[in-house]
This record gives C-alpha cells, structure tokens and sequence, in this order.
C-alpha cells in the first residue's frame, strides 16, 4: 500500500477537520500476560485433566502409556505416538478412569476473575468458555494479524500506543479519503477510527478492496462490546458530491465478528468505483471522497413503546 497516497481527515461535533496521513504499522506487538483473565483455580484434580504437552483441559478420548502418563488426543500425533514424560510407545490406551472423574467435576468458567459466575459440568464448561461474554477480546486492528487480546479498556489503550489509531470524542464524524492514482487498489488499503461516545468505544473502518474486476470502497462501523449491546446503537453515513449521494444506515456489528467476516458480508456503506470518481470530480485522476456519519443510541419510550434516537453524549 501506498500510504503517502491517504489521508484521512475527522472530525467530531462540529470540530475543524484535522490533516491526518494513515500509517500502517508491520509491528506484531507479543500477546500480553493477562494472569487474572482466562485462569481457574489450580486443584489437584484440574492439573490430572491438564495436557502435558499443550497444557490445555483434556477431553475424551484421554490417552495414556504403559507407566500412567497422559495427554489429549490432539498431542497424541503430534509426539509421533511416543509418550512426553516417559518416551515409551502410547498404542491405544484410554485413561477411562480420568475421563470418569472429569464426568463428575464442575468446575467454574475459566473467565471467572473477569466477572463470570457460572458453573459448569466439566464436558459442556469449554463449550459455554467459547462464547462467553467475560472472554477477552481480540484486537480489531484489520491491518496485520495481530495476537493481542483483552478487556475494552486495555484493547483502547493497545490501538492507540501500539498501532497509533486515532481517537476521537464525540458521535458525529467526518471522514476524508484521497488516493492519486485510484486504479491501484489493494486489499491492505485501509484505515481505522477510534470513538468514544455514550461511554462506548466503536471502530470506524473505511477500505478499498477488490470486488470482482473492480474495485470499490466501503465503510462501516464496529461496536467494542458485545452482540447484544451493539444492539442499542444505530449509526448513519453518507458520502456524495455533484449533487449526489448515498446514505447508509444500520446497527454497529459487534468486534466478536471478524473484520474480514463484516467486509465479506457487505454489511455497510458501498461505493463503486464510477461512483467514487463521479464523486471525486469526475476526472478520474484522483480519488476525493468524504464520508459523513454519527451514532446515537436507542432509548425506549416507555408511553409508546418504541425506541427513539437519543443523541446526548
């Protein structure tokens, strides 16, 4: 990607728009050590159930050696069928007796020192763990792969000292995207927003990818919370010029969906690329869009009962 060719301008609730030029950064930060997030209580009986090997619960089928040593069935052809602690040979011993434990255990939710209280049955806690509203979040930073989880407030603060976004207060916006030449279209153009409204935090994402032969542009938004939230919030935006626009308008999708899971399912502003030159003066020579947006949040009005937009920050 060619960053010297976008720049992005925003403002927020009626501020001067600010020059800012989209950086994009090829760190991968380590994944922090989050000790009081994703940890159970260590019992004698929950290190029996923990892997050897990738220290993961284990789940049936449980697999032992000869001398009594276990570990889960995913390690088990990782080791070349040889046992971690002894090295003898594996076969195709089951630990049937450590399963039978596992069966009679509850255990809480490994979240539980980030605020979950559940309890659950051994065998059915790693499938409530996967969805789990107090798991951590991944980062949303849609331009490296990068590791790092946490809670919102430690995942605000990794976006803007490690990947640099910008951060802005306030629920309107105005977002401005230039590119000299806007035939050159790869799947790294792109760039993200940060703001901070209603006491929430959400993403702004405005990209250029390949659709087919042809380029387009699109813009979303993503709320940093979760699903059932994310609900409470709408979010508008609107690009055009020459006496034409187009509007959007819809629910934040939540960060638990995937960046490229929100992109694929064209749930936002689209705009082809005729338009976006259309929009940009017609000559074709340079792209020039400006996208316009806000958020408010849903409140119900308990006389009628139907929600109205609220537009207090």
């Amino acid at each position: 990607m060619d960053v010297d060719n976008i720049e992005c301008v925003s403002s927020s609730d009626g501020m001067e728009d600010e020059e800012i030029h989209s950086q994009m950064t090829h760190q991968f930060p380590s994944k922090p050590n989050n000790n009081n997030m994703g940890l159970t209580p260590a019992t004698s009986v929950h290190e029996l159930l923990e892997c050897p090997v990738c220290t993961n619960s284990m789940y049936p089928p449980i697999h032992q050696c000869h001398n009594g040593h276990t570990l889960c069935s995913t390690c088990k052809t990782r080791v070349q069928n040889r046992c971690p602690t002894c090295r003898q040979e594996l076969g195709d011993i089951r630990c049937l007796a450590l399963e039978k434990v596992a069966e009679s255990l509850e255990l809480p939710c490994r979240y539980f020192s980030s605020g979950c209280p559940e309890i659950f049955p051994y065998y059915s806690k790693l499938k409530h763990e996967a969805l789990c509203n107090f798991r951590p979040y991944n980062c949303p930073y849609a331009g490296s792969e990068c590791s790092v989880t946490g809670d919102i407030p430690f995942v605000v603060t990794h976006l803007r000292d490690d990947h640099k976004v910008d951060m802005h207060t306030g629920y309107t916006f105005n977002h401005r995207y230039v590119k000299s030449n806007p035939r050159e279209v790869e799947n790294a153009t792109w760039m993200l927003t940060v703001f901070h409204c209603f006491g929430k935090y959400f993403c702004l994402h405005f990209e250029a990818f390949q659709l087919g032969m042809a380029p387009v542009y699109m813009a979303f938004l993503r709320f940093m919370g979760d699903e059932a939230d994310a609900r409470n919030y709408s979010y508008s935006l609107e690009v055009g010029a020459n006496g034409r626009k187009l509007t959007w308008e819809g629910t934040p999708r939540s960060i638990r969906d995937s960046h490229r899971k929100v992109r694929d399912s064209h749930d936002g502003l689209i705009i082809q690329r005729n338009m976006a030159l259309f929009f940009s003066g017609g000559d074709r020579k340079e792209l020039k869009l400006r996208v316009t947006g806000k958020i408010w949040k849903e409140q119900q009005n308990p006389e009628a009962g139907v929600c109205i937009p609220n537009l207090c920050s």
